[in-house]
């Protein structure tokens, strides 16, 4: 997604009218949004969740103690964790999801924290991936996160509870392995109701 600061609502209301289209047209097709965070707007927010979605995505992108160097300077952590709790508050039905960098600095103790933190928002799933610098006017990699670490992050996860981990140097938030995953979630669920 784009932040859209310059619309009173983030975008949020086009956001939802492009899923309540979506799901008119086919009731059957998976939507996730990947969000910004709407300044914390927690209305925008409902009016995602609200809108018929299956997958609210977040990405908190880095550790608490990054947050300031990595991120916009509006992206505030806390605020970012207050929106993935405020989703699963309104639906908690819905899937959410949110994903880590590494590479960046970070380390074992930050990204174990931020996992906890996005467990205790209520995220359901989470991916962790390498941090590769777009240009050289972006940040360096601080370190090439190795696969046993990745696929160490992926045990943590499991025993965490999030229904799913996808880590390794080259996993992005829209991973496509966890398409197939988090559909079938979604269809059992369905199914149950």
């Amino acid at each position: 997604s784009v932040d859209r600061d310059d619309l009173h609502d983030g975008g949020s209301a086009h956001f939802a009218e492009t899923v309540k289209e979506i799901k008119r047209q086919n009731a059957n097709i998976m939507v996730e949004c990947l969000v910004p965070d709407f300044r914390g707007d927690i209305s925008c927010v409902n009016t995602i969740v609200e809108s018929g979605l299956d997958v609210f995505a977040h990405n908190v992108e880095t550790v608490e103690s990054l947050t300031p160097f990595v991120r916009d300077r509006r992206a505030n952590y806390r605020q970012t964790m207050s929106v993935l709790k405020a989703a699963k508050e309104v639906n908690p039905d819905l899937v959410t999801k949110s994903s880590i960098m590494l590479g960046l600095g970070e380390t074992d103790e930050q990204v174990r924290q931020t996992m906890e933190d996005l467990r205790s928002a209520g995220v359901d799933c989470v991916t962790l991936g390498q941090y590769m610098q777009p240009t050289k006017r972006h940040l360096k990699v601080v370190e090439y996160v190795t696969p046993a670490r990745f696929k160490h992050w992926e045990t943590v996860g499991a025993e965490m509870g999030f229904l799913y981990t996808a880590s390794g140097p080259l996993v992005r938030s829209s991973y496509k392995a966890g398409e197939f995953f988090i559909s079938s979630i979604l269809k059992k669920r369905k199914a149950s109701i």
